[in-house]
């Protein structure tokens, strides 16, 4: 079983930045893809950030040049964000995805709030 714990967010004025972290534990054999995701009140959960087992990175449209995904290793992923706008405000998911078979988790989720 593989837990998730992210941790980092809080509130922020537009303009300011914040690094949110996850940390995984338990039974993890190899580099697997991670990312974060983002959901606000009444959205769907959204790709903000993914970095490959090689260390490839992708971003949304909305947050390319602002936000940056990093890794340690096969346990902990990063996420930096500057910038930020108000449309950010959302709850902040960490996820690991498992290839074969394939399988994601999740962590509980960090609030992420940017005030105008």
């Amino acid at each position: 079983q593989v837990q998730l714990v992210e941790s980092g967010g809080g509130l922020v004025q537009a303009g300011g930045s914040l690094r949110l972290s996850c940390a995984a534990s338990g039974s993890i054999s190899s580099m697997n893809p991670m990312g974060w995701y983002r959901q606000a009140p009444g959205k769907q959960r959204e790709l903000v950030a993914g970095i490959t087992s090689a260390g490839s990175t992708n971003y949304a449209d909305s947050v390319k040049g602002r936000f940056t995904i990093s890794r340690d290793n096969a346990r902990k992923v990063y996420l930096r964000m500057n910038s930020l706008k108000p449309e950010d405000t959302a709850v902040y998911y960490c996820n690991l995805h498992i290839v074969s078979p394939p399988y994601d988790y999740w962590g509980q989720g960090t609030q992420v709030t940017v005030s105008s």
